[in-house]
């Protein structure tokens, strides 16, 4: 397992962390992710074999949110 954190803009609230753990969680070759609203980050747990850095990001900008590198 691999760990990567990214900056993740725009959430305001504990409704958009839900969001983007819940979005993250859901991908296969995801273990975990804890979303901080203070930090404005996700440290997400994934085997690399499975999913890239790049498909998260794809994944938060997808629910709405701005994931910059």
């Amino acid at each position: 397992m691999s760990e990567v954190t990214l900056k993740v803009e725009g959430m305001s609230c504990g409704g958009c962390v839900r969001n983007v753990t819940g979005v993250l969680t859901a991908l296969p070759g995801v273990e975990s992710a804890e979303v901080s609203l203070d930090q404005a980050s996700a440290t997400v747990r994934f085997d690399p074999a499975t999913i890239e850095v790049s498909a998260l990001r794809h994944a938060i900008e997808e629910a709405g949110f701005d994931s910059p590198a």
